[in-house]
This record gives structure tokens, C-alpha cells and sequence, in this order.
């Protein structure tokens, strides 16, 4: 989910019209539209700490748009795995910020380095899991 469609669902889950929530964080109702339709973003840390907390979220969540991919490593690996994959998609990010590829085409780059990431992670748990905490085809069947 993108920023916009972050900020709209939290909106409406509260059930909170856009000037109310305008009102409440002091900007005026067109910047609220111009948000939930990916055509202005918050320009400070401030800003985006303001509206995470007038939300009760997390600012991490309002800032990522790959928290699937996250939530995804944090589930299967654990703490490490989380850290992994952020670390993953904070250099993507950088990679992406000279701007000459297309939207589409930074996607399908992320898609195919979170394919290889999880491929490599699967690899090394066969490869470097010791024999004695491996499970055996008679362990599944049990």
C-alpha cells in the first residue's frame, strides 16, 4: 500500500471525514485529498510524526510500502530476518533515487530481489542447518 491508500484507510476506519481530520492536524482539506491521491506527500519527519500519531500507527508503517515484504521475513526468520529485509529495501531505495526507471519497472527489480532473497534464505537454511535439528520424511509423516 502506498502512503495515500494508507492514510484513506486509517481515515475511514475512525470513520473521520477529511476535514476532520484537516482540522485536527491543521493543514486544509485539499492537502487530506492530495494525500490519499498520491499527489503531494508530507514534507517533513514532523509531518509524517504528527499524522502517525493523530493515527496511533506506527511512522515506519506510514513511510515503507514494502511492510509485506517485512512482515513476511519477521514471520518466517525472526528479528533478523526483519532487519534483513528492511536493510534490502533501504539500498533499493537508494539504487531507485536517481529516477530513470519507471514505476513499473522499480517494481519488477523489487520483485525479482525479494524473489532471490527469499530463494537464498531457503538455500541457506538447507545448506547450514545442522543435520540433527533438519526434519526427515518420517518426522512429517509423525
Amino acid at each position: 500500500m502506498t502512503f495515500g491508500e494508507k492514510f484513506k484507510a486509517e481515515r475511514e476506519k475512525r470513520k473521520l471525514t477529511q476535514q476532520e481530520v484537516a482540522d485536527a492536524l491543521g493543514i486544509n482539506r485539499r492537502m487530506i485529498t492530495r494525500y490519499e491521491n498520491g499527489i503531494s506527500f508530507p514534507r517533513t519527519k514532523d509531518a509524517y510524526r504528527k499524522i502517525a500519531e493523530y493515527f496511533k500507527v506506527d511512522v515506519n508503517y506510514l513511510l515503507t510500502e514494502d511492510e509485506e515484504f517485512v512482515v513476511q521475513a519477521s514471520e518466517q526468520y525472526g528479528s533478523r530476518g526483519m532487519k534483513q529485509a528492511k536493510d534490502l529495501i533501504e539500498g533499493m531505495s537508494g539504487l531507485f533515487a536517481g529516477g530513470t526507471l519507471s514505476e513499473q519497472d522499480k517494481d519488477a527489480v523489487m520483485k525479482a530481489l525479494q524473489d532471490i532473497y527469499w530463494e537464498s534464505k531457503a538455500r541457506n537454511v538447507e545448506k547450514y542447518t545442522p543435520k540433527k535439528y533438519k526434519k526427515t520424511e518420517t518426522d512429517a509423516e509423525e
